[in-house]
Formats: structure tokens, C-alpha cells, sequence
């Protein structure tokens, strides 16, 4: 009899999820609109629509962008309109917002195409601690799309695990046995 080294958590059954696997790569740009205001508080409609017309638009091609306006000036909504028209044939994604905000919205369209139902009454391990920047919303997002399906869920690594969630167990009761249809 050989005395072998036994992997409880590969032979527990426990699934884990590792955020950073959803990581969508590619340069992330803020394209802040401070930069093209007028003494930094006013956007002059004819300066801007010349600034768009000479951008070389090309240059934020395959990158994500997010739209801002980081100074205290009064922006019209068309002018963030019209740089995500001018920048849409060439960036992966354009959007309202900060980088964090990008990222929450790149990770919410990845796992809400996720096949969830790949996932029901098994137990999982959402892995934390990674390299990428994922969003605390993609943790929030990942928990609530597998609360309703999952057997358990915990957080962190198979060495140290922390619980988070477990399905209740259904009791049957003397009632249920004697119910009617």
C-alpha cells in the first residue's frame, strides 16, 4: 500500500471562478474634456468642433475609453455624444465615466453572457487576490447572477476559504407530506 498525497480540494468537487479569466485585455484610455474648455470652464461649441474635426481619432484605435469631464464647468450633453460618435469606429468600447466605472462595465456585459446554469447546486470559490484590476462590482455581479443556482459560495482561496453563502436545505414537514393539490 503507497501512502499518496491526497488533493482534498481537487477532489472536493468545489468549482472555482477566477475573475481575472474575464479580464478583457486592451489599453484602457480617460479621454478627459477639461483639456478643451475654455480657461478650464467653459466648452466653446466652434473651439471644441474644430479640436474634433483635427483629432486623429485613429490613435485610440483597439483601446477602451471612458469620457469625462474632471473640472467643475457645465458640459452639454452633446459634446460627450459626439466624441463617442467620433470614437465608436475605432475603440473596442467607448462610455460615460471614470476608469472604474469602464471596468464595471466591461465586467457586467462578460458575466451576464456567462451560461449561469453551468454553475447550479455546485459549490464554488470565487478567487480574490489577483493582479488584474478587476471591480469590486464584478465580485457583487458574479454573487448575485449565482446566489439563486449555487450550492454555496465562498471567497478567497482553496487554502482559506471564507463562506459566504449556502443554500438552505428544504425540511420536510409533516405538513408538506399531507398536503392537498
Amino acid at each position: 500500500m503507497e501512502n499518496g498525497i491526497i488533493n482534498k480540494v481537487a477532489s472536493s468537487g468545489i468549482i472555482t471562478i477566477n475573475l481575472e479569466d474575464f479580464y478583457p485585455h486592451g489599453e484602457r484610455v480617460l479621454f478627459d474634456i477639461k483639456e478643451h474648455l475654455f480657461q478650464g470652464l467653459i466648452l466653446k461649441e466652434k473651439d471644441f468642433r474644430e479640436f474634433v474635426k483635427n483629432e486623429d481619432w485613429p490613435k485610440y484605435t483597439d483601446k477602451y475609453v471612458a469620457i469625462i469631464c474632471s473640472a467643475d464647468a457645465v458640459v452639454p450633453t452633446w459634446a460627450y455624444m459626439l466624441l463617442a460618435i467620433q470614437l465608436e469606429p475605432y475603440v473596442k468600447k467607448v462610455m460615460f465615466g471614470d476608469l472604474e466605472t469602464l471596468e464595471t462595465v466591461l465586467y457586467n456585459e462578460i458575466l451576464n453572457k456567462l451560461n449561469i446554469s453551468d454553475y447550479k447546486d455546485a459549490r464554488i470559490v470565487i478567487k480574490g487576490c489577483g493582479h488584474l484590476p478587476v471591480p469590486k462590482a464584478a465580485y457583487v455581479e458574479i454573487t448575485r447572477l449565482l446566489r439563486p443556482i449555487a450550492k454555496s459560495i465562498m471567497y478567497g482561496e482553496a487554502c482559506s476559504m471564507v463562506p459566504l453563502y449556502k443554500q438552505p436545505k428544504f425540511i420536510k414537514t409533516h405538513f408538506d407530506e399531507h398536503k392537498s393539490c
